[in-house]
C-alpha cells in the first residue's frame, strides 16, 4: 500500500458518490457517474502525474466489482425468457457475427497505427464487458490493464454516441436496438438501453452476457484465424 494509491482510492469513492447526487438532481448524460467520474480521475491523474500502475494498487479491487455486477444483468434475462427463445437464432448469429467484425476491425486498426502485439491482443479483446474481457486476455496474451483501458473507453463512446448512430440508420425494432447497444457497448450500452425501454434492456443484457462467453469460449480461436488470415 502507498499513501497516493489509497489516497486516489478515497477521492475515486467520494467523486462517485457526489456525482451520483449531482446526477439525480441535473439527470443529464454528461453529468452521469459513467462519464463524470472517469473523466475527472483521468484530468487529476495527468496533472499530478499520478501513473496508472500507481493508481491501480489499491483501486483494482473495483474492477473485480464488474464480475458480480455483469452476473446481475443476467436476472432479467430468465424473467423474459419466453421473448429470448423465439429469436435465439438472430441474437446468436448477431452475437457471432458482431463478436467476429470487432476483433477483426480492431486487428487492422491496431495494424494500421503498428501496434505491438500486446497492444493488439488487448484491443481485439475489448469488445465485450471487463470481466469477460480479462479472462479472455489471460488466454490470449495481451495485457489486463490494457484490456480494461480498452473497454471502458468502448463502453463510453458506444454509451456517448449510440443514440446518433442508431437514429442515423433509422432502427425501429427495439429487439433490434438492445441488441446493438448491448453488443457494441456491453455494459454502459446495456445501461443506456433501460434507460430507453425496458425490453431494449433485456436485448442487451442478453446479447452482452451471450458476447462475452462465446468470446472467452470461441476468441483465442478466433484470435488465430485472424492471424492466419493476415500471415
Amino acid at each position: 500500500m502507498s499513501f497516493i494509491s489509497i489516497f486516489c482510492l478515497i477521492m475515486t469513492l467520494s467523486i462517485y458518490v457526489i456525482s451520483k447526487k449531482i446526477y439525480r438532481k441535473f439527470p443529464y448524460f454528461l453529468l452521469s457517474p459513467a462519464v463524470l467520474v472517469p473523466v475527472i480521475l483521468i484530468i487529476f491523474l495527468a496533472l499530478t502525474h499520478i501513473s496508472y500502475e500507481t493508481y491501480m494498487i489499491d483501486n483494482h479491487w473495483i474492477v473485480w466489482l464488474l464480475s458480480p455486477a455483469t452476473v446481475a444483468f443476467a436476472i432479467p434475462i430468465y424473467e423474459y425468457r419466453k421473448m429470448i427463445k423465439q429469436h435465439i437464432i438472430s441474437i446468436s448469429m448477431g452475437v457471432f457475427i458482431g463478436m467476429f467484425m470487432g476483433m477483426l476491425s480492431a486487428f487492422y486498426l491496431a495494424q494500421l497505427f503498428q501496434f505491438d502485439q500486446i497492444t493488439t491482443y488487448s484491443l481485439m479483446a475489448r469488445s465485450i464487458s471487463t470481466p469477460f474481457a480479462m479472462e479472455l486476455v489471460n488466454h490470449i496474451g495481451g495485457s489486463i490493464e490494457l484490456v480494461i483501458l480498452f473497454t471502458m473507453i468502448t463502453g463510453v463512446i458506444g454509451m456517448l454516441f449510440g443514440d446518433l448512430i442508431l437514429a442515423a440508420i433509422r432502427l425501429k425494432s427495439h429487439f433490434a436496438l438492445g441488441a446493438s447497444l448491448g453488443s457494441a457497448a456491453h455494459g454502459f450500452g446495456t445501461s443506456k438501453a433501460y434507460m430507453r425501454h425496458q425490453e431494449e434492456g433485456i436485448i442487451a443484457s442478453l446479447t452482452m452476457v451471450l458476447s462475452g462467453i462465446f468470446m472467452v469460449v470461441l476468441g483465442p480461436s478466433l484470435v488465430h484465424f485472424i492471424l492466419m488470415l493476415n500471415a
